[in-house]
């Protein structure tokens, strides 16, 4: 594993290390303006084995990655309606890396947002009455918001029901995965797209290690990782084309999956602010019981 100079700190005595990624323009964090999101490149990631995601078979691109262990090629399967997510163009997107301790081993919270294309997304919504609009969708307690954006920073439209989110893309387009954090505290974001780890490209699993975002900031994740300074960026396609399908399968393609892990300590969230602020200095009492 390759890592900038001075970057990667290790500590045995803690199991984690977190992969800190700059975004795109500079290390300029991501701006939120009407209607969308602007901005891109990274995010905070926490890992404590990195290794970037290999190309699909027969690319011909990221060449230098081939000495990396690859995920075994999937069979040729017919083609499924609908879209997946291909690996695309590289986009600059540089990482450091910075400690983080997970306050559980389970999640803080889980997102799962499914994504069609139109003619899918918008036969579901009439199927139910409803009408795609620019969907945010909100995690835990309402601290985070995730949604998926368009290359403009717009947010993709989608609606919720029953329990399962849906969003609308178009075949081509580029999008990116926008975690926004409300509170003073920091979170760790485990990434997956069609069921495959947004950082290493293998099967994704919610104990591997995954971006952090910082308190009043957003994370913008543009691709799968396949450097500490690149991404390969996220585009619908057709399902035949998508990564999944040319390296694991294609049996998870069409979901957005994030698990969320608070940090070991105080987690400044609303349902906390709430318990402080409604504490009574008084509670009511009764007598004394006798010890059991």
């Amino acid at each position: 594993m390759q890592t900038a100079s001075g970057v990667l700190r290790h500590s045995w005595l803690s199991s984690c290390l977190v992969l800190v990624a700059a975004c795109a323009a500079g290390g300029q964090k991501a701006a939120t303006a009407p209607g969308g999101y602007y901005g891109g490149g990274g995010g905070t990631v926490a890992t404590s084995t990195y290794q970037a995601a290999p190309p699909p078979p027969g690319s011909g691109v990221y060449e230098a990655h081939a000495a990396e262990p690859s995920i075994a090629q999937a069979q040729p399967v017919p083609d499924r309606p609908g879209l997946g997510t291909s690996f695309g163009e590289s986009v600059y997107a540089p990482i450091s890396f910075a400690p983080f301790i997970r306050a559980a081993a389970s999640p803080w919270a889980e997102v799962a947002l499914h994504y069609n294309d139109g003619d899918g997304v918008s036969a579901h919504a009439n199927y139910l009455g409803m009408q795609p609009q620019p969907l945010e969708v909100y995690a835990g307690d309402g601290s985070l918001a995730v949604a998926l954006v368009d290359d403009t920073g717009r947010t993709l439209p989608g609606f919720t029901a029953s329990g399962r989110t849906l969003i609308m893309g178009s075949d081509g387009d580029r999008y990116k995965i926008i975690v926004r954090n409300a509170t003073t505290a920091r979170f760790e974001v485990v990434a997956s797209v069609d069921g495959l780890d947004v950082i290493d490209g293998k099967p994704a699993d919610p104990n591997r290690r995954g971006y952090i975002v910082d308190p009043h900031d957003t994370l913008v994740i543009d691709g799968f990782r396949t450097s500490d300074s690149s991404v390969a960026a996220f585009r619908f396609g057709r399902v035949a084309e998508s990564y999944a399908a040319q390296t694991s399968g294609d049996r998870n393609v069409g979901v957005v999956g994030l698990a969320i892990f608070a940090e070991r300590g105080a987690v400044w969230t609303p349902a906390e602010l709430y318990t402080r602020d409604t504490a009574n200095p008084f509670p009511s009492r009764g007598y004394a019981m006798p010890p059991r």
